[in-house]
């Protein structure tokens, strides 16, 4: 195969963040082959479509997406010409098989720990279909090249992989293997070059992203606050991020680190799934309700503004009215500026998808949208109080008219901010002029 041939590579992505990360890894592996991205299935040498196993119908979505492929396939075929297939993901991971069974067509499945190995797969596909769902034995980073697919002013850098939690409704653990973390120079050097490419903000990500204990040069194992301060001290990476948490650990730390590290940004996912300590524990998430609450105190006894998100499950197995209204207690105490709520749907191979006293849909949709409209109001009452202060915008695109620029906030809000557009990739001081639920508006100071 040679590497100089120009091919044309779509890939798809759904799912978290880690995904998007993986996804330009996986074109930055294939651009020595001659690969370059195109922004069109239809005539592409190569499709990949990297899977994400959170969301319900997850699976059906994938077989949905590989009928469109296929024709796409087949026009080639008749042109004598050639299209791999390939699914990657946390559903290849899962469900390798029966997607090789139902879709005669793919050319190969591959799971997250295996995408390093594409070249080799690829040229397996040549005369085989390829199945590669194994946990390697050597970390997928170590093999990775380094990065040729520029982000933007803000990026990406995954830092830890996997999870030992075992939440009964997740199917993560599963699909990424255990926890692992990256290398502390490894992170540094990517941090640094992240930074020549043009990037002011980074976030830190990993499936528990507070759960790293990586190895130091010096031999010694670092956790997360200590990597955070590493990271500050790279020259130009003017803002730090991570995602996402797990509240067993949020140690004190990673707490002080938000009062102490002016370059970590007043910005918190930390997902809860449920405010019902019975239900918590039926989730297997080894926290109470009050352990979250004590966390956020402590939080804001360190950092008074900090923004904060979180995850909700509506609808687990055994919910009662009690329970769900013990959830509404816990956001109603807390108050979320953005969040993510979604319905209960089993996943294959989790405990949770064999638990009985299953709740009606009817309920669960009752229950969500009493819940979203709780969170919605919070959201708005939230970007309303920035109405009339002055913000830090790092801006990182075009906004609704020419005259403006979309942008971050140091909390994380969305805001479009009248000024020069020559300001791209800039952080500038703006006043927050109007405020909605999901969204800023502003003008440069």
């Amino acid at each position: 195969m040679s590497g100089n041939a120009q091919k044309k590579l779509y890939i798809k992505t759904w799912g978290c963040q880690m995904n998007v990360y993986d996804s330009r890894r996986m074109a930055d592996i294939l651009a020595p082959l001659g690969y370059r991205e195109s922004d069109s299935p239809e005539d592409a040498d190569m499709v990949i479509l990297n899977t994400c196993h959170i969301r319900e119908k997850a699976t059906d979505k994938v077989f949905s997406d590989l009928g469109r492929l296929n024709k796409h396939k087949q026009k080639k075929e008749k042109r004598g010409e050639k299209m791999l297939i390939a699914v990657a993901g946390c559903v290849a991971q899962a469900e390798g098989d029966v997607i090789m069974e139902r879709a005669q067509y793919v050319d190969m499945v591959f799971g997250p720990q295996t995408y390093h190995e594409l070249p080799e797969m690829i040229i397996r596909a040549t005369g085989e279909r390829v199945v590669n769902t194994d946990f390697a034995v050597e970390s997928k980073f170590d093999s990775l090249p380094q990065e040729h697919v520029p982000q933007g002013v803000t990026a990406f850098l995954s830092i830890q992989e996997g999870c030992d939690k075992f939440c009964t409704f997740c199917v993560v653990p599963y699909t990424r293997g255990a926890e692992y973390s990256r290398p502390v120079q490894q992170i540094i050097d990517e941090a640094r070059r992240l930074r020549d490419s043009g990037a002011k903000e980074i976030t830190l990500l990993g499936q528990n992203v507070n759960a790293y204990h990586g190895m130091a040069p010096n031999g010694r194992t670092m956790g997360l606050a200590e990597l955070i301060a590493a990271v500050a001290e790279v020259e130009g990476v003017e803002r730090i991020r991570y995602m996402t948490s797990h509240p067993r650990d949020m140690d004190q730390d990673l707490i002080d680190a938000h009062g102490n590290i002016p370059k970590l940004m007043p910005f918190l996912h930390l997902p809860v799934q449920h405010g019902a300590d019975e239900i918590l524990k039926q989730m297997n998430r080894k926290h109470t309700a009050d352990d979250y609450r004590d966390i956020i105190l402590r939080l804001k006894k360190i950092r008074p503004d900090i923004n904060l998100s979180s995850d909700f499950i509506v609808g687990f197995p055994g919910e009662t009215d009690r329970h769900f209204e013990e959830l509404m207690q816990l956001v109603r105490d807390i108050g979320f500026g953005t969040s993510y709520s979604f319905k209960y749907s089993p996943r294959p191979g989790t405990p949770a998808a064999n638990m009985q006293n299953i709740v009606p849909e009817k309920i669960k949709d009752d229950r969500l949208q009493t819940l979203q409209n709780l969170l919605f109001s919070q959201h708005r009452e939230i970007n309303e109080t920035f109405v009339g202060k002055a913000v830090e915008v790092l801006t990182d695109g075009k906004g609704n008219r020419p005259s403006q620029l979309h942008g971050r906030t140091s909390h994380n809000q969305a805001i479009h901010v009248t000024c020069d557009p020559a300001l791209l990739g800039q952080i500038v001081t703006a006043k927050v002029t109007s405020a909605s639920a999901t969204a800023l508006t502003g003008e440069i100071i």
